[in-house]
């Protein structure tokens, strides 16, 4: 299925910076878009957009109570983007529990309290799209971030099982699964990395082209490859990082 970004309404959660940030410039970017709600976890932190159809909402994912509002607030949403995420360094046998514990409440429970309030919204408005930010470690996980990786793969199955729920109900269901992007939240990775402006914009062509996985960086192209022909030589390449 197809999405066009024209005349519709988007949602982008952890607007505030890297992919986040780059997401809304390049939805600015397309003139047919008709408003963005920018979700942050402080609305101070988000960048001036500098453009009316930008608007700040305040949104911690872990908090039922912020996603309650946050729905309420934006009743014409369209396309939700699950941009929001965190990274603790920590491997699966040494790391502390509660280090791995803040990756799967942001990355995977966070991500599906958001999708659970906003489907409702989607199916009044006719349909629309979900896409959900993974990583390539959501395939294959790197045993210094194990913990990051299983909340990855965590919510790559909950994008398969989403995809399964809601294609009776118009709306598409789209992974997203980018390598090393050039954001803070990478800046330890001593590795080449694909600038957040360019990942944002293959993001958006891939989801107007109805991809329902998407990977956004010269990276992530070759282990979606990898992983698709061999899936245990992803998984033996990646242990060795």
């Amino acid at each position: 299925m197809t999405t066009s970004f024209d005349n519709k309404t988007v949602f982008v959660t952890g607007a505030n910076r890297g992919i986040g940030e780059a997401l809304i410039r390049a939805l600015l970017a397309n003139k047919g878009v008709k408003k963005i709600y920018a979700a942050a976890r402080q609305t101070k932190n988000l960048p001036d957009f500098a453009d009316k159809r930008v608007v700040p909402v305040q949104l911690d994912i872990t908090d039922a109570g912020q996603v309650k509002k946050a729905v309420e607030s934006a009743p014409d949403v369209q396309i939700l983007i699950n941009n929001a995420g965190a990274l603790a360094f920590a491997s699966i046998v040494e790391g502390k529990l509660e280090d791995l514990d803040h990756d799967m409440r942001i990355n995977y429970l966070g991500t599906i309290r958001v999708v659970q309030g906003f489907v409702p919204v989607l199916e009044k408005n006719g349909g629309g799209g979900i896409a959900s930010i993974s990583s390539v470690v959501g395939l294959a996980p790197i045993a210094g971030i194990g913990g990051y990786s299983a909340s990855k793969a965590a919510l790559h199955s909950a994008i398969q099982s989403m995809r399964a729920e809601l294609e009776s109900k118009n709306i598409s269901v789209h992974g997203i699964y980018p390598g090393p992007i050039d954001t803070d939240m990478a800046k330890d990775f001593d590795m080449q990395k694909t600038s957040a402006k360019e990942t944002a914009e293959n993001i958006l062509a891939g989801i107007a082209a109805g991809r329902q996985e998407i990977f956004p960086d010269a990276m992530s192209v070759q282990v979606g490859t990898l992983y698709a022909q061999n899936p245990k030589a992803l998984e033996q390449q990646f242990a060795t990082m």
